[in-house]
């Protein structure tokens, strides 16, 4: 039995890219609306991934030089850890941004409808985004503990993982708010100057 243990978690996180899977498909099936919705979604998801593609570019520096770092000071194993953490954390991200873009207008489109579909539509957009992170944190870390388990201090091999995926989150974290923070004051200036609406 004990041998089976150690790949439960590649397992669920397995299960958990499956069931995000199949939750991506659900949205995607949903409609998408009118044509002035499709359109506007279509300009949120140009945004968004023009800045995701810029901000990944620059963490590509910020991940070589870690890594080399990591390389000289702890071990080559904990650097390539690390890489390989930084990339599915950034494999997530790309993908709950995708999926999460892609839910705004069919999400608009049922609440024409009721609350329900639409409610729905927006957790299933949403948990994408979570399972990717769940499935993929437990594939990769699982896989790291089944190639490095055997060797001199494996649990230090294994930090790098989580200090790989942790960094990438943290700057698409402050990365992302600012964006947002953004787009949300550029939709207020415009909606008061266009629109006459009233700011927050």
């Amino acid at each position: 039995m004990e041998n089976f243990l150690p790949f439960l978690g590649p397992g669920a996180g397995l299960l958990a890219l499956f069931y995000a899977l199949y939750l991506a498909k659900k949205v995607l099936e949903a409609d998408q609306g009118n044509d002035k919705m499709r359109e506007i979604s279509a300009h949120i998801q140009e945004g968004a991934m023009a800045f995701l593609s810029r901000e990944y570019r620059t963490l590509v520096f910020f991940v070589i030089g870690m890594a080399f770092l990591i390389g000289f000071g702890v071990g080559p194993y904990t650097a390539l850890t690390f890489i390989f953490g930084a990339t599915l954390s950034a494999t997530a991200g790309f993908l709950g941004l995708k999926i999460a873009t892609q839910a705004n207008s069919r999400t608009t489109q049922a609440a024409t409808k009721g609350l329900s579909g639409a409610l729905s539509i927006a957790f299933k957009g949403g948990s994408v985004m979570g399972m990717s992170v769940v499935g993929l944190g437990l594939l990769g870390l699982g896989i790291t503990f089944l190639i490095f388990k055997d060797f001199a201090k494996p649990y230090e091999i294994i930090n790098g993982f989580a200090l790989g995926a942790s960094s990438i989150a943290l700057f698409a974290r402050v990365g992302g708010g600012i964006y947002t923070k953004a787009a949300d004051v550029g939709a207020d200036l415009v909606g008061k100057v266009e629109a006459g609406i009233p700011e927050d």
